[in-house]
């Protein structure tokens, strides 16, 4: 999985590896609230987009998928006997969401913004996952973090198709190629952070 593949316009400094894995208590606790949350943006989407069959079908084994992921980090975080401690703000998709176009009336222009950072945000953690599957030392987490890479790509790839389902592909690749240079923008405004997944 390369950064071509994501689409992603800035790639992680490599520095973040290591300080990560220095940090691995902090990024696994981190990393539980984005399975959370993944699953809950998921639930919201459903409950919005209640008319769209299409979408519903694709995200509901997705926020199963996502429950998963919580699970797994929790029992990671147990081996550890790391508590989950609270919920840490998270500035990365606070910023993504200050993106989106609020003014807009067009019901499917909202939805595909929707979509396309829900795909931003399954692409640079994909692109971290991948990282930490390459670099770090415990086998353990490589191992599952290789494997919660494959599932993001997937989910990444479902959220990209589902907006190209309601909006012609064409409008989708421009918006995307817009949600792709505010997003390095926004990782370069937030440096490297030893204890956030993003």
């Amino acid at each position: 999985m390369s950064l071509t593949t994501l689409g992603l316009e800035l790639p992680t400094d490599p520095r973040w590896v290591n300080i990560a894995e220095m940090n691995i208590g902090e990024i696994l606790i981190d990393h539980a609230y984005c399975e959370q949350k993944a699953a809950s943006s998921c639930i919201s989407l459903i409950v919005q987009y209640f008319d769209k069959p299409q979408l519903i079908a694709v995200l509901t084994p997705i926020v199963a998928e996502e429950w998963g992921h919580f699970q797994r980090v929790l029992k990671e975080l147990h081996k550890r006997d790391i508590p989950l401690g609270r919920p840490r703000k998270d500035e990365y998709v606070n910023q993504l969401r200050s993106r989106l176009r609020r003014s807009i009336n067009d019901y499917l222009e909202q939805m595909m913004d929707n979509l396309l950072m829900n795909a931003l945000i399954e692409a640079r953690s994909c692109e971290r996952f991948k990282l930490l599957s390459e670099h770090i030392a415990d086998d353990g987490l490589r191992k599952f973090y290789h494997e919660l890479m494959i599932s993001e790509a997937g989910h990444y790839r479902s959220f990209i198709e589902l907006a190209e389902t309601y909006v012609p592909a064409q409008r989708v690749r421009e918006r995307w190629k817009e949600f792709l240079v505010e997003e390095a923008g926004i990782m370069q405004s937030l440096g490297l952070r030893s204890d956030r997944m993003h």
